[in-house]
């Protein structure tokens, strides 16, 4: 018989590179799912890691399979360390994303550190990780993965937007859960503001004190990725490749990189609100960006909610725990409508503590 209420840690690392988002909740089902989020906490990176994970792209398998073993050994601390302060006691599992490596669902290729056998036998209890490598395998995007919490948790909200690395948007259309990546987001602000020894540019003063390059604006609206048809998801890869080379060509003053960077970010958000009369739910760390935010306004009518900080800042962590909730029912928990793979499934690997 399942169960009716779990306790789980949901861990989440994002191509941000803000740091390890640890949650603690509880997930009730009655009818239909709830939670209580009882306690949360970012660890920041220490330089080493930022710098590690940055690189992870020009790894070769040797490379990254040892940086693989490191980081899971890495991760059981953190984790360990979490329940240890937040004197947690009930733990059904623990239900980590890991950390993206690489990501080119198009080759067939994806790959999350963190989920080494040696995680659950540093902590001694089960884990579900490893999420998106069946997907990739069933022919989907391996992403975005966070919309079946979207529909499940947080189902008042037409559009569900998260702000973080990447902008990715999640709604309901003709009793289907649609959702992709729209653009980068902080993945591409933070590189710039941190040439300024700064490692995000608070509430986005210095962004709103440049000038917009129309040009740079023109070309980088005119990717050809924006005109894709979901199902779609972005990596650090198509960043690297696509979006830097271009901004670097310029050879802007930071404060005009920021700025016309918002405003692009803005023009392609709003172009994916398209219910003038709808609420939308906006959570990640880019809703403290609020120059961003006051742009998205001007460009949108569109209402925007903004929930407690807790969630704000931790949605991602607490769905990626309710993703290990379903795993373990053997229920769906990856929508093929929303990642292209051929079928609905229940992602996701299982870790026992080796005895």
């Amino acid at each position: 018989m399942l169960k009716s209420k779990y306790y789980v840690i949901g861990v989440m690392s994002g191509t941000s590179l803000d740091g390890i988002d640890l949650i603690y909740a509880k997930f009730n089902f009655s009818k239909n799912w709830s939670f209580n989020l009882i306690g949360s906490e970012t660890i920041n990176y220490a330089e080493h890691w930022k710098t590690t994970l940055s690189g992870l792209v020009n790894q070769s398998a040797d490379e990254l399979l040892h940086v693989d073993i490191e980081y899971s050994k890495y991760l059981a601390t953190v984790i360990t360390k979490f329940i240890k302060e937040h004197n947690i006691e009930f733990i059904d599992f623990i239900s980590s994303h890991g950390h993206t490596a690489l990501h080119q669902p198009q080759k067939g290729l994806t790959y999350q550190i963190g989920n080494q056998q040696i995680l659950a036998n540093e902590i001694g209890k089960k884990i579900i990780c490893d999420f998106r490598v069946q997907d990739v395998k069933f022919g989907g995007q391996g992403a975005p993965l966070v919309p079946i919490g979207d529909r499940l948790l947080f189902k008042k909200y037409k559009y569900c937007l998260n702000l973080g690395g990447f902008a990715n948007i999640s709604f309901e259309s003709k009793n289907e859960r649609i959702a992709y990546d729209i653009c980068p987001v902080n993945i591409i602000l933070n590189h710039y503001v941190n040439n300024l020894a700064l490692e995000f540019d608070d509430k986005g003063i210095i962004a709103s004190s440049g000038k917009i390059n129309i040009d740079l604006l023109n070309q980088l609206n005119q990717l050809s990725f924006y005109a894709d048809e979901p199902p779609k998801s972005l990596g650090l890869e198509w960043v690297k490749l696509k979006i830097l080379p271009l901004i670097d060509s310029f050879q802007l003053e930071i404060k005009d990189v920021l700025r016309t960077f918002v405003e692009h970010i803005a023009v392609q958000i709003a172009a994916n609100l398209k219910d003038n009369n709808a609420e939308v739910l906006i959570t990640g760390g880019g809703v403290y960006n609020d120059f961003l935010i006051d742009r998205l306004k001007f460009r949108t009518s569109i209402t925007m909610v903004i929930p407690d900080n807790e969630i704000v800042e931790f949605k991602e962590a607490l769905i990626f725990g309710f993703l290990g909730v379903l795993k373990e029912r053997g229920e769906v928990n990856c929508l093929k409508s929303v990642t292209g793979a051929d079928r609905n499934h229940s992602s996701g690997k299982i870790l026992l503590p080796s005895p």
